[in-house]
This record gives structure tokens, C-alpha cells and sequence, in this order.
């Protein structure tokens, strides 16, 4: 639509310039006759030569007797009629009438062809905005109505609470004397907050599904523009539209983008993302009320708002959307399953449960890749193998078959993983250990994966104590099978998440004695956050490295005695992964007894109630050389 009206501007303008170009160029004559002097003109009728005249004001056209046309400017003082009279010459004038009139709009026609092309730039500039170049100050919000693909809450699972609270609203909208009867009044405005992915725009589409009032929808980058003003002029313009419109509902997407705590930028209060940001604070509760106009917002970056937003009166509801639990999950994938032809082997409460964490974006997106993989084999129905790949491949990255490893390399990584399940195997507070491969995924050569039964809330010390032996057991592995000096930068990852989990547990869980229940990590880390201004000593700062390594090299020591002491078991299974590649817990648990895998080719699946992958593989350092070692998930700590 937009493509149409650029080509019809372009068109009118190019059929402009041709007529005014042929209403004052007189028809091209002029264009196609010689000019001569005044006096050769005078001789030519003199000489008889001249067959007709056409006086055009100052200007004379004629012909000559052989049919050449000619034109000249006569004289002012020049009598040229009684001359062409007298020599019997045909005389012919034209009207001048409006030829002071011509002349001034053809010294407007440049001006006028430059406004017009400013304005239409003007217009383009600012996004071809309701009411062109002198429109800057409209709303963008947008009047949803969904004829087609309508959301309501039949189509919203997973956070049951935060849609109890919007389902309130839109009562409130279709049955106020149910609550005005009793003196309540509606909440001006609900502020959605969440991580990303967890469902706050399809909750704020469901409710205008449901309302079935007028539901205008904007982001918050739509009110500031480059021209300090206009923002402040957008948002009196939408609550302008939505009083005529109430009683209705305004969504405002990523309303940090406009609502940042004023004062902490540059510019002071002159820049205009805070003048939109005080009119959007007056016009949701001034002095003028604006009855029957609810305010619903999303965000997640709730820290960085302005309190004055955050107050009610302005925002009453604060609606914390979160990542969903098992029950959650569930009811997530019966949603996204059901244009989904499911194999009869499919279980949505096993995946549930092997997806803790998971956003119902990641949820939906889990959907899809599984029936792609079944679509890309050939089959009707997506069965729990594809939902199992899926999870691999979105979880751990896709497989890299195609990368050559050498039989070293692949021995090192096979005896770097290998450290990790046994490890993790022998510490009974570790999460339970899903499966094992050395096929390069991701950014990683090879991966352990371990498994929480249930969604993990919190975290003990002696847990993240058995966390960090099991993650330092790789390098533990390649000191005791190779040396010291030929150990490798595959721990790289290992000591990373080792160290993020440590300075947790010593500078904001109150874990090390020696460092006390004090809060030290903004100012450890140089953040200026509420603790602006708190220093911290040079002997704090030792203390606090101190205790981060000794948590480590505890961790270490501990994994290295555990492979020590159980020293065939990891034979018997870094051999079994050279040869199987890829084990699940229970196929783990039987090579290290010495009997084989369930499945001979070592991809088979370990019991019905295994849940897949839930963590997510670290990305390969810049440094490492492709195929040395392995690395490990990202703690979920």
C-alpha cells in the first residue's frame, strides 16, 4: 500500500511539471523558429519576403515566403503594424491578458516544487504519520481489532495468577455496578512483569480477545522521536483518542523504553524521552480524570522504571509473569500441540518435566523444531524421538558430525566428560546425570547433562559444594590420565562456571564464614547500584579471592580423589563413549558396571520417566583450538 502511494505522488508530480511546462512554453513554436535581428526583419518585409505575422506582445513570430519561420523582439517605440500594413503583410495578434499572471506562477513553480518535496521527505522522515508533515505529534497507537487469529484465555496457560488478575480487569469492564456496588473502583493500570518469553504480550492480546471493548495497542519507542516534543504531544494525543473511546484498554509495550527513572541519563529534564515521560505520568492520574481508560504495560526491566510510575494510582497492579512450573509447562505444550498431530507415544508431562526453566517461548519454539524434524523425515505424526532431538538440538546446539577429530581428541574429550558423570554420579546431592556425548554440539566438543527432578527454587551450600567438584572433575580427569603438563584448555569452560558459581556462594549468598552475611557483589564488581558509594577494603577483596579459591580447589580436590578411588569405573566408561558416543543415564550405569548398553548403537533413550536437556552448552572461547577437550553447560545457578 505504502509502495502505491509513493509511485501515484511521483506520477502526479512528473504530469505537474508537463503541463505547466506546456502551458507556458506557448505549444514549442518558439523553440522551433530561428531568431533574427529586429532590423533583418524590417528588410525581409520591406523585400516582400514576409507572408504572415503573429504579434505575441513584445515578441514577433513570422514566415517567410519560402516557409521558414523566424522570430524577433521588437523595439518598444517600433510602429511595426503600419509597416507590415502598408507592405500588404498578414497581421495576426494574440491576447496578453493574463500574462503578468503566467509570469508570477512561473516564478513560484521552483518554490512551490521545493516545499512539496520537503514536505513529502518530511512525511517519510517521520513514518508517514496520520496527518503527513504537520502530524508529528499523533499517536501510533493502533486500534486492534482481530477479526482473525483472536486470542482469548483459552489460548494463555501456565500463569494462572497473573491471569486471574487480568481476568478481574476485563470483569470489571463487561460488570462494573458488580463492583462499584460495594465502592470499588477499577485499577488504572496493571504493569506486566517478567523475563522475556513468558506470555506478556499474549496476555495483553487475550485481553483484548476478551474485553470486548476497544483495546489500543503501542510500544514505548513510539513516543519519542528526534524533535523534543513530540513524545509529550503523542501521549496527550492517545489519551486524547481513548477518552473518546472509553471505556477501553491502552497496551504499552517495553514501557522502560519511555519510562527510565528520570535524572539518570543525559541531558537533565530538557531531553525528551523525560518530557514524554512527565506527560505520560500527568495524563494517568492529573488533575483531569480519565474514567474508563485502563493502562496495562509490559516490561522486563521493572528496575530501571521510574518510581513515580510504579506508584499507585498510575500502576495499581503490579503482575509478576514468570517462567511457569511443571503443571505450567504442561498445560504450555497442550497449547502449542494442538494443530500438532501427536504420535501415540508422545507424553507432554515427561517433556514438562525435562524442561524446567523453560519460557513459555522456549516452550513453543521446542513445538516447532520437533515437527520440523518429523516433517524433514517424512512422517505424519511427531513422535517422542523428535521431541527428544528437538530438545538436544535447542538445548545443546545442533550436531557437527561433519567436524574431523583425531583419535586423540577424541580420546581427551571422552575421559574429560567421562570425569564429570562419574563424579556427578557419586555425589548423591548432584542433580541426576541424563546423558553423556563427545559429539561436538555447539560451541562444545563434548557435554554432560545433568538433570533436576524437580524445578530447583534454591540452592544449599553442601549442593553447590557437590556442584563445583563435579564441574571441576574434567580438568581432575586430564591431570590424573595425562600429566600435569599436557593438561588442556577444556576446563576453560568448566573454570568459568566454577568461578560464577563461587563468587556467588562468597559476595551474595552469605555461604563463606570468614566473609559474613554481607552483601558485597555491586561494590566487589564495581556496579552503582542502591550500594553507590559502599567501598570495599584491600583486605576485604583478598579475603573475598581467598575464599572464591578455596571453594574451588576444595571442589577440585574432592572430584580428584572421587576419580582416584573409582578409577575403572571412568576407564570403563570413557572407553565406552569412544565407542558409543552418546549414553543415557541408565546406558551410563551399566557400562561402568561392565555390561553393555540397552541399544547397541548407543543412541537409545534411558526409562519412559527420563526427561531431556536442560542446560544450556557454554559457547567455545575464542582461544581454543577446534577439537581440544570439552565444554560444559552454563551453571543454572
Amino acid at each position: 500500500m505504502g509502495n502505491a502511494r509513493n509511485i501515484a505522488f511521483w506520477v502526479v508530480l512528473f504530469l505537474l511539471i508537463l503541463a505547466l511546462f506546456n502551458l507556458f512554453s506557448g505549444g514549442g513554436s518558439t523553440l522551433q523558429s530561428r531568431e533574427i535581428s529586429y532590423s533583418d526583419f524590417v528588410s525581409s518585409v520591406e523585400d516582400n519576403s514576409v507572408s504572415s505575422v503573429t504579434i505575441d506582445g513584445e515578441q514577433i513570430r513570422y514566415r517567410s515566403s519560402d516557409g521558414t519561420d523566424y522570430v524577433t523582439v521588437k523595439p518598444q517605440d517600433a510602429q511595426v503594424t503600419d509597416l507590415l500594413i502598408d507592405n500588404g503583410v498578414t497581421v495576426r495578434a494574440e491576447q496578453q491578458e493574463q500574462s503578468g499572471f503566467q509570469a508570477f506562477l512561473l516564478s513560484l513553480l521552483p518554490f512551490l516544487l521545493l516545499i512539496g518535496v520537503w514536505i513529502y521527505f518530511m512525511n517519510r522522515m517521520q513514518g508517514g504519520g496520520k496527518g503527513g508533515a504537520m502530524g508529528f505529534g499523533k499517536s501510533k497507537a493502533k486500534l486492534l481489532t482481530e477479526k482473525h487469529g483472536r486470542v482469548t484465555f483459552d489460548d494463555v496457560a501456565g500463569i494462572d495468577e497473573a491471569k486471574e488478575e487480568l481476568e478481574e480487569i476485563v470483569e470489571f469492564l463487561r460488570n462494573p455496578q458488580k463492583f462499584s456496588r460495594l465502592g470499588g473502583k477499577i485499577p488504572k493500570g496493571a504493569l506486566l512483569v517478567g523475563p522475556p518469553g513468558t506470555g506478556k504480550t499474549l496476555l495483553a492480546r487475550a485481553i483484548a480477545g476478551e474485553a470486548g471493548v476497544p483495546f489500543f495497542t503501542i510500544s514505548g519507542s513510539d513516543f519519542v522521536e528526534m524533535f523534543v516534543g513530540v513524545g509529550a504531544s503523542r501521549v496527550r494525543d492517545m489519551f486524547e483518542q481513548a477518552k473518546k473511546n472509553a471505556p477501553c484498554i491502552v497496551f504499552i509495550d517495553e514501557i522502560d523504553a519511555v519510562g527510565r527513572n528520570r535524572g539518570s541519563g543525559y541531558g537533565g529534564g530538557n531531553d525528551e524521552r523525560e518530557q514524554t515521560l512527565n506527560q505520560l505520568l500527568v495524563e494517568m492520574d492529573g488533575f483531569e480524570a480519565n474514567e474508563g481508560v485502563i493502562i496495562i504495560a509490559a516490561t522486563n526491566r521493572r528496575d530501571v522504571l521510574d518510581p513515580a510510575l510504579l506508584r499507585p494510582g498510575r500502576f495499581d497492579r503490579q503482575v509478576m509473569v514468570g517462567n511457569p512450573d511443571i503443571k505450567g509447562r504442561e498445560k504450555i505444550l497442550g497449547v502449542h500441540a494442538r494443530k500438532t498431530p501427536l504420535g501415540p507415544d508422545v507424553d507432554l508431562r515427561i517433556i514438562a518435566r525435562g524442561t524446567p526453566g523453560f519460557s513459555g517461548a522456549d516452550l513453543a519454539n521446542l513445538v516447532n523444531e520437533a515437527a520440523l524434524m518429523a516433517a524433514r523425515v517424512g512422517r505424519r505424526f511427531v513422535t517422542m524421538e523428535d521431541f527428544e532431538n528437538a530438545k538436544d538440538k535447542v538445548m545443546m546446539g545442533a550436531e557437527r558430525r561433519s567436524m574431523v577429530l583425531t583419535a586423540d581428541q577424541k580420546e581427551k574429550t571422552a575421559y574429560h566428560e567421562a570425569g564429570h558423570a562419574v563424579v556427578g554420579l557419586a555425589l548423591p546431592q548432584c542433580d541426576p546425570v541424563y546423558k553423556a556425548t563427545i559429539i561436538p554440539r555447539g560451541g562444545a566438543l563434548g557435554m554432560v547433562v545433568s538433570l533436576p527432578e524437580i524445578d530447583r527454587l534454591n540452592w544449599h551450600k553442601s549442593e553447590c559444594e557437590e556442584k563445583l567438584a563435579m564441574t571441576m572433575a574434567g580438568k581432575a580427569a586430564e591431570i590424573i590420565k595425562y600429566g600435569e603438563p599436557n593438561v588442556s584448555n577444556g576446563p576453560a569452560g568448566d573454570i568459568q562456571q566454577a568461578s560464577a558459581l563461587a563468587r556467588a556462594m562468597v559476595l551474595r549468598w552469605g555461604m563463606s564464614d570468614k566473609i559474613g552475611n554481607i552483601d558485597y557483589s555491586e561494590a566487589h564488581e564495581g556496579y552503582q547500584g542502591n550500594t553507590a558509594g559502599l567501598s570495599v577494603s584491600a583486605h576485604t577483596k583478598e579475603l573475598i579471592e581467598d575464599e572464591v579459591r578455596r571453594f574451588i580447589q576444595d571442589a577440585y580436590e574432592r572430584a580428584y580423589q572421587i576419580l582416584s578411588d573409582r578409577k575403572e569405573d571412568w576407564e570403563r566408561l570413557a572407553k565406552g563413549l569412544l565407542e558409543y558416543e552418546t549414553l543415557t543415564g541408565e546406558e551410563i550405569k551399566r557400562v561402568m558396571n561392565g555390561e553393555p548398553p540397552q541399544s547397541g548403537d548407543g543412541a537409545g533413550s534411558s526409562d519412559d520417566d527420563t526427561p531431556s536437556v536442560t542446560a544450556i552448552p557454554k559457547t567455545k572461547p575464542k582461544a581454543k583450538p577446534a577439537g581440544e577437550g570439552g565444554l560444559e553447560p552454563e551453571p543454572t545457578a
